[in-house]
């Protein structure tokens, strides 16, 4: 199977009271990528070739986080380009907007100490076989930090199962360090198509 070609122009998605779009540009640089922001209010992403949703307080996180953002124009062409085989990362915020919009499975709640969290922790690769992990292998452990108050991933036990079973749990916390109640030790989920993911750490600041 040929290996798809790496992304040359990104886009980031900025949406009122994100905050970490810039962090995710210039660590998308220095990995060789052109960056470029676009606005929620944008009907296209100007031809990128991937799409990454920043972390933050997408709208102030107001009725729910993620639930205002998947109304945005801009989301309408995150779902086409989705849709369409085009690689999509939320980061936290962004996370919890493709759950809210229905372009990757479950939900994520409010961490279980009711607080706000920021820590370093280790995760856990369940699947490499994905365009975001490719570079990583089964089992291996990264370092990454986590920043949120509404991070513990749910879904009903049979949709566990089946994430499990069909690969679509890319990340776990590692053993002991599940900092917000997640199930399953859930970090990060993927689609059934392996070309949408979402993940409550951050890389960008890792």
């Amino acid at each position: 199977m040929r290996e798809p070609p790496v992304p040359t122009k990104i886009a980031v998605v900025r949406f009122p009271g994100t905050n970490c779009e810039f962090d995710v540009a210039e660590a998308l640089s220095d990995l060789g990528a052109t960056a470029d922001i676009v606005f929620h209010d944008a009907r296209s992403l100007g031809g990128a070739d991937a799409v990454v949703i920043a972390g933050g307080f997408a709208h102030g996180d107001y009725l729910r986080p993620g639930a205002i953002a998947r109304f945005s124009p801009v989301m309408e062409a995150v779902a086409e380009f989705a849709r369409a085989g085009g690689p999509v990362l939320g980061i936290c915020n962004g996370f919890q907007v493709l759950c809210e919009a229905g372009l990757l499975p479950g939900a994520l709640l409010p961490n279980t100490g009711l607080r706000f969290l920021c820590r370093q922790v280790d995760l856990v690769v369940a699947n490499a076989d994905t365009p975001f992990t490719s570079e990583c292998e089964p089992g291996q452990t990264l370092s990454i930090p986590v920043k949120h108050t509404t991070g513990r991933y749910h879904a009903p036990a049979d949709q566990l199962a089946a994430l499990a079973e069909g690969g679509q749990v890319v990340l776990r916390y590692a053993p002991g360090q599940n900092p917000n109640g997640s199930l399953d030790d859930i970090a990060a989920v993927c689609n059934e198509g392996r070309n949408v993911m979402g993940l409550m750490p951050h890389p960008e600041h890792a």
